[in-house]
C-alpha cells in the first residue's frame, strides 16, 4: 500500500511501578510518508516515541530458507466476476494478519535498532475486549519489564506450564496442555527457535491450521499485565513465556482476547494439527470407546473431556472433585498391570488434567494418595511418571471416567500431521477439502426440515472403491467434517456461530446430475452428522458400502449466510467433487445419429445459416433446431425429437392466446409500416398492450420496460440494426408464451413473483442449465432485496441468458466449452444484449 499523506494515531498506555495507581503514557504512531511518497513494495511506516521505521506486508519466508511457506488460503467458494474487485477480499478481516513476514519484519527492526510493535494486533484496550470497557486499566509490558531474565521456554516444554489467568479459555488451555505431549505437533505450531537473547527484536512468530491451510502468526511481545503480573494464560515459572505469547498470537488469529471466551477443545486441537475431530456422548459411549482412545493415544492424537455445565452456577465444583461446564485434556491412555495375591491382569486407566494446574482434581479412586495406588509397583509408578502434586492432574481408571465425564472430544491427526518419515506404520487418511458459501437466497436451503428449500444446498459427490483392509463387512469408513469460518472472529461484528450439520444420501447412479426437490422428497438419508449443533465444526464417522454418495453440508435454518470448509477422510482414495451442472441449454437428439438438436431457444441471424437456425415444423406445435453448416437447406423439419426430462414443449395455443397472436399480428403491421421492422418502444407498446390487459396475465404485472424490450431487440438483431422483423417477432412471442407458462406453474400464490429458490428449477423447465456460479450471478442481478423474482425481471433474464448463450455457442463452433473474443466483440456481446 501507498500513502500520500502522513497520518498519526495516538495510542493512551497504562505503566505502574506496583506500588501506586498506574500511570498513562502516550504514544505516537505515524503512518505514511512527510514527502508524500509511495512506500516500498507496498510496505508503511510505523513510528513511536518521536520515529518511525518501515515494515514491509508481503507473503511468507524468504526464498531459500528452511521455514516452511505459510500461505493465505485462497478464498473463492462465492462466485466471483472476473476482473473485478471483490468485496470478501476486501472486508476480509485476516488479511493483514496472515500478510505479514516474519523475516522482513525481523530485518526492518534490526536494521532499525527498534522493537517491533505490532500494528495489526495493537496493545490498547480494544485488543482485549470488543463488547465493553476493561473492567481495570491493563498495562502492556514486554517481558523484561515484568522480570529479570526472561525465557521463551524453560527445560522444555511441558503440560505443566500453562495455568489460566482471568479469561474464560480453559477450552483453549486444555488443548495446548495436550499439544505438549506430542514435541514433535509442538514445535511445528510453538517454533523452539526463538529467544530473548540473540537477534531479539520484540518479535515472535507460532504457526496454526486455519480453515484448510497453515498460516504464520507473528506478535511483539507486549502483554497485557495489571500490577506487573500477566493477566491471562502463563506458566508456572514466572520468567517462561511462551504459553502467554501463544495465547496472545491465538487471540490475534481470532480478533480478541474476549474472543477466546467458551469454546470446544477440539476447536484448538484442529488448529494446532489440522486434524480431524471427533465428539462422543459418553452416555451414549459406543462398547469399544477404550480401544478408540487407546489407539488414538498411540497415535498422538489431542483429546479433551468435559461435563455439562451447571445453568445456576459458572464452573459448579462437584463433591467428587470435578468441576462442571469446564474443559480438562486428556494426556495419557494406557493398560495399567496390577498385581496382587488375590488378583491380578490389566486395568484401562486414563490420565486427565485440570488446566487450573491446582488443587481441583479427582477426588475418587485412584485419586492423589488413594489407597489403590499401594497395589501398583514402584517402578511401574515411575514409568508412568506419577506425580501426588496439586498440579491438576490425576489418574482415573476407565470405568470411572466415562461414569463422571459426559463428553469426549478426540482430534485425530490430519493427512498432513505425520511426514513420511514419522509414518512408523501408522496409515494416514485420504483427504479432500472443499470451500464453499452458504449464500441467502441462493443456496442457503437449511435443513431436511424445510423440504422446499433445502435441495438448493451445495451438493458434493463421493465415490467410494475400495472397503477397509482390516473390515470383516466390507465397508468403508468416511470421516466427514463441516467448518464454518471465522465466526469467532466475527463476534465483534454481532455474528456468532450457526447451528450445522450435513447429510448423506446414495446414489443409485453415479453420473447422476445436481439432485431436485423430488429427490428428497422420495428417498431417504443413509448418514447424517451426529448432531445439527453450534460448534465450530460439526464431525461424524461412517462406515459405508462401497458406491457413489451426496454429502448435503447445510445450517439449521435456512436463509443463513456464511462460509464453510467440507472435509472429507478415507483410509482408501476416494474421488469427491461438487455436484454442478455446466451452464447451456438443454439438448435434445433427433432420430437420425447424424442430426443433433440444439434446442428451441436460439435464433435466426438475419438469413445466415449457423448451429442457431430455427425453423418452423407445421406438423408440430414446437419448433426444433437442427445444427447446420452454411450451406445446409431447411428442410429437416419432420425428423422426430425425444423428449428431455425438465424441458417444457410449447404447448398448443388457448383460445385467448390465438386471440391475443392475431392482436399482435395486427398492431405489428400497423405500427411497423412498409419495412415490416419495429423498434424497442413500438415493442414495448406492442406487447404491453396485450399483456396489462385485464385477464391476459393470471397475477399483478405492470408491463415491460423499455430496458427489456431493448434486451429482446438484441437478442434478434446481429447486424445492431436496433430492429425487429415479423419472423423474428413470432419467434420472441414464442418464447413469451412459453416463458409465460413456466412462471405461472411455479409462480404458485399467482403474486407476479418467484423465490429466488424457484428461479432455477423455472429456467430448467425454461432449457438452461444453470452452474451454481452462473445461477448465484443471476440471483444476485435480478431478484430483489427480500429475494423475489418478478415477472418482468424473469422474462429479462431468460432472455439475457438466451442471447449470451447463442453468442457464444457461434464462437465456441467446436463446442470446446471456450470462446475467444476480441475486445470489440466482447463488449458488444454483453452491452448490447
Amino acid at each position: 500500500m501507498s500513502y500520500t499523506t502522513r497520518t498519526t494515531r495516538t495510542v493512551r498506555t497504562f505503566y505502574s511501578d506496583g506500588r501506586g495507581p498506574p500511570k498513562v503514557e502516550t504514544k505516537t504512531y505515524t503512518y505514511g510518508d512527510d514527502s508524500g511518497g509511495s512506500s516500498v513494495n507496498g510496505g508503511f511506516n510505523i513510528g513511536g516515541g518521536g520515529r518511525r521505521f518501515q515494515i514491509r506486508v508481503g507473503g511468507g519466508g524468504q526464498d531459500g530458507s528452511d521455514q516452511p511457506n505459510y500461505s493465505a488460503p485462497a478464498f473463492s467458494q462465492r462466485p466471483q466476476v472476473i476482473g473485478r474487485a471483490s468485496r470478501k477480499e476486501k472486508k476480509d478481516p485476516f488479511s493483514g494478519v496472515i500478510n505479514q513476514s516474519y523475516d522482513e519484519i525481523k530485518k526492518r527492526c534490526q536494521e532499525e535498532g527498534c522493537l517491533f510493535e505490532d500494528p495489526e494486533f495493537e496493545a490498547e484496550d480494544s485488543s482485549i475486549f470488543f463488547s465493553r470497557a476493561p473492567p481495570r486499566p491493563f498495562e502492556w509490558k514486554r517481558p523484561h519489564e515484568i522480570c529479570d531474565n526472561p525465557v521463551f521456554i524453560a527445560d522444555g516444554a511441558s503440560r505443566f506450564d500453562v495455568q489460566q489467568g482471568e479469561l474464560g479459555d480453559c477450552w483453549l488451555l486444555a488443548a495446548i496442555a495436550s499439544l505438549t505431549v506430542n514435541q514433535r505437533l509442538f514445535a511445528k505450531v510453538v517454533p523452539p527457535d526463538q529467544s530473548f537473547e540473540d537477534g531479539y527484536c520484540g518479535l515472535f512468530r507460532f504457526h496454526f491450521w486455519r480453515q484448510g491451510e497453515w498460516v504464520e502468526v507473528v506478535v511483539d511481545d507486549r502483554l497485557p499485565t495489571y500490577y506487573g503480573q500477566l493477566t491471562f494464560m502463563h506458566s508456572v515459572d514466572k520468567n517462561e513465556f511462551w504459553s502467554a505469547l501463544l495465547e496472545k498470537a491465538y487471540a490475534k488469529l481470532e480478533g480478541s482476547y474476549e474472543s477466546l471466551k467458551g469454546g470446544s477443545t477440539c476447536e484448538a486441537m484442529v488448529d494446532f494439527t489440522g486434524g480431524v475431530s471427533e465428539f462422543f456422548d459418553l452416555r451414549k459411549a459406543p462398547p469399544n470407546l477404550f480401544s478408540i482412545m487407546l489407539k488414538a493415544s498411540q497415535r498422538g492424537s489431542l483429546m479433551g473431556c468435559s461435563i455439562d455445565a451447571d445453568p445456576n452456577q459458572l464452573e459448579a465444583r462437584l463433591s467428587n472433585g470435578l468441576v462442571m461446564g469446564h474443559a480438562y485434556s486428556i494426556t495419557s491412555v494406557l493398560l495399567m498391570d496390577i498385581e496382587t495375591p488375590s488378583m491380578s491382569g490389566k486395568i484401562p486407566m486414563v490420565r486427565v488434567r485440570n488446566p487450573w494446574g491446582n488443587e481441583a482434581e479427582w477426588k475418587g479412586r485412584w485419586s492423589d494418595q488413594s489407597r489403590e495406588w499401594s497395589l501398583i509397583p514402584d517402578s511401574q509408578k515411575e514409568s508412568m511418571g506419577l506425580t501426588f502434586d496439586d498440579d491438576g492432574e490425576f489418574w482415573m481408571s476407565f470405568d470411572d471416567f466415562s461414569k463422571n465425564f459426559e463428553k469426549l472430544e478426540i482430534c485425530n491427526l490430519g493427512p498432513d500431521s505425520l511426514e513420511e518419515d514419522e509414518l512408523d506404520g501408522k496409515k494416514r487418511w485420504e483427504g479432500h477439502t472443499e470451500n464453499g458459501e452458504w449464500i441467502p437466497r441462493v443456496n442457503a436451503g437449511g435443513c431436511r426440515n424445510y423440504l422446499d428449500t433445502f435441495w438448493t444446498n451445495p451438493q458434493y459427490r463421493v465415490t467410494l472403491t475400495d472397503p477397509d483392509d482390516d473390515d470383516d463387512d466390507d465397508l468403508c469408513t468416511m470421516l466427514v467434517g463441516v467448518l464454518q469460518k471465522d465466526r469467532r472472529k466475527k463476534r465483534k461484528e454481532g455474528l456468532d456461530m450457526l447451528t450445522i450439520g450435513y447429510v448423506i444420501y446414495k446414489l443409485g447412479d453415479e453420473n447422476h446430475g445436481p439432485l431436485d426437490v423430488k429427490f428428497f422428497k422420495y428417498n431417504a438419508s443413509c448418514a447424517k452428522s451426529p448432531s445439527f449443533i453450534n460448534l465450530r465444526e460439526v464431525c461424524g464417522r461412517h462406515k459405508l458400502s462401497p458406491g457413489t454418495y451426496v454429502i448435503i453440508p447445510s445450517t439449521f435454518e435456512p436463509h443463513q449466510n456464511g462460509d464453510y470448509l467440507l472435509r472429507i477422510f478415507t483410509e482408501k482414495a476416494n474421488e469427491t467433487n461438487e455436484l454442478d451442472e455446466e451452464t447451456g441449454i438443454i439438448e435434445e437428439q433427433v432420430s437420425e445419429p447424424c442430426m443433433k438438436v440444439i434446442g428451441v431457444y436460439n435464433v435466426v441471424n438475419r438469413g445466415v445459416y449457423s448451429p442457431f437456425n430455427d425453423y418452423t415444423n407445421a406438423d408440430y406445435t414446437r419448433r426444433i433446431l437442427v445444427p447446420t453448416v452454411a450451406s445446409a437447406p431447411p428442410s429437416v423439419g419432420r425428423q422426430e425429437v425425444k423428449k428431455v426430462p425438465g424441458y417444457r414443449e410449447i404447448p398448443p395455443p388457448t383460445d385467448e392466446e390465438q386471440e391475443q397472436e392475431q392482436a399482435l399480428k395486427a398492431s405489428f403491421r400497423r405500427v411497423a409500416g412498409d419495412d415490416m421492422e419495429i423498434d424497442a418502444y413500438e415493442l414495448r407498446d406492442i406487447l404491453n398492450a396485450v399483456f396489462t390487459k385485464e385477464g391476459s396475465v393470471e397475477f399483478v404485472f405492470d408491463g415491460f420496460s423499455l430496458d427489456t424490450t431493448r434486451s429482446m431487440v438484441a437478442m434478434h438483431d446481429g447486424d445492431l440494426s436496433g430492429k425487429l422483423g415479423f419472423d423474428e417477432f413470432k419467434v420472441l412471442w414464442a418464447d413469451l408464451r412459453r416463458w409465460k407458462g413456466v412462471f405461472k406453474e411455479y409462480d404458485r400464490d399467482r403474486s407476479g413473483n418467484l423465490s429466488s429458490y424457484e428461479l432455477r428449477s423455472a429456467l430448467h423447465a425454461s432449457g438452461f442449465r444453470l452452474s451454481n456460479r452462473t445461477f448465484s450471478a443471476l440471483v444476485m442481478r435480478y431478484s430483489s432485496k427480500n429475494g423475489n423474482i418478478e415477472f418482468g425481471d424473469f422474462i429479462l433474464c431468460a432472455i439475457r441468458m438466451k442471447t449470451m448463450l447463442a453468442s457464444f455457442r457461434n464462437i465456441d463452433v467446436d463446442n470446446s466449452g471456450h470462446a475467444a473474443f476480441d475486445l470489440d466483440t466482447f463488449i458488444q456481446t454483453v452491452m448490447y444484449s
